[in-house]
């Protein structure tokens, strides 16, 4: 007996939209088409985009890239729930995109966000005054109480270190280093009893994603990185910034200090070759995960 929805499907191509039927209950439809689809196992599949004489990898790593993103998300949330997480700790949090991203997949804990930036920050703190369990500070984190020159006018990947030769060659935004602002930067131990404050049994999450500078956040943690039950940090396999640690030396620092690798997910890969520049890679510290996780 044909279902209603296998009726619908039937009729959608005569109105001239395009349908890539999955199985039962599930189906793609576009006005376009040309989408295509690959089983992966049991209900789940991978949809990819429009099949053309034009298509190119960098079409493709598109597709990959969103995919990547969204599974990083995805172990993240659970991660936080697994382990029973209730502060965030978001340095280098640009406009809110990843505290925004922790509420959108469930998460209700505190979150705490460090950004310097004066553009970003006021973007920050807007979105952040709509969420009473959302803070921010206007400042950055690394292994000492200074301040530095912020380097300006490259988007999301300002930073406070130069860019390498490799990072100039990639990018564009990264010939010019004149524009920077000065920014205060403080040691995570120092905040961190503010930002737990009124927590009975603080279990917090560190994510860093600070252009070249994660290595430096970690090492201002200090001892108090033991509190942290896992932690998310963007690695390099290939330098863009001057100093900035190649991602072998930044897992074995983290490895040393008791964190083992839960996730590695590809942020940005080269389009001519296919290397990963970076991952993100989430690290848990396995003997703080909870008797009853699966």
């Amino acid at each position: 007996m044909t279902t209603m929805f296998r009726k619908a499907l039937g009729v959608l191509p005569r109105v001239g939209v395009q349908v890539l039927d999955l199985g039962p209950g599930a189906a793609v439809v576009s006005r376009r088409g040309g989408y295509t689809a690959t089983k992966l196992s049991g209900e789940a599949w991978m949809v990819g985009g429009k099949q053309s004489a034009t298509r190119t990898p960098a079409d493709d790593w598109g597709l990959h890239k969103a995919a990547s993103s969204n599974l990083c998300a995805r172990h993240v949330a659970d991660f936080l729930t697994n382990y029973e997480v209730n502060c965030v700790l978001d340095v280098g949090a640009n406009k809110g995109q990843y505290g925004k991203q922790l509420r959108e997949f469930g998460y209700r804990g505190r979150i705490v966000s460090f950004e310097p930036v004066p553009e970003a920050l006021a973007r920050l703190q807007k979105t952040a005054e709509r969420d009473p369990d959302w803070s921010v500070h206007p400042f950055a984190l690394g292994r000492s109480e200074s301040v530095e020159n912020m380097h300006l006018g490259w988007k999301t990947m300002n930073s406070l270190l130069e860019p390498s030769a490799y990072g100039q060659q990639r990018y564009k935004r990264f010939a010019d280093t004149s524009r920077t602002t000065q920014v205060q930067v403080r040691r995570l131990d120092q905040v961190m009893d503010e930002d737990l404050e009124g927590i009975a049994n603080p279990r917090p999450f560190l994510k860093m994603d600070t252009q070249g500078f994660d290595m430096e956040v970690f090492v201002g943690a200090g001892e108090r990185i033991g509190e942290f039950v896992g932690m998310q940090s963007e690695v390099a396999a290939l330098q863009l910034y001057e100093g900035s640690p190649h991602m072998t030396e930044a897992i074995t620092a983290y490895e040393d200090a008791g964190f083992e690798i839960t996730g590695m997910y590809p942020v940005t890969r080269e389009g001519s070759t296919g290397r990963v520049v970076e991952f993100d890679c989430v690290l848990a510290r396995a003997d703080s995960a909870p008797a009853q996780l699966p």
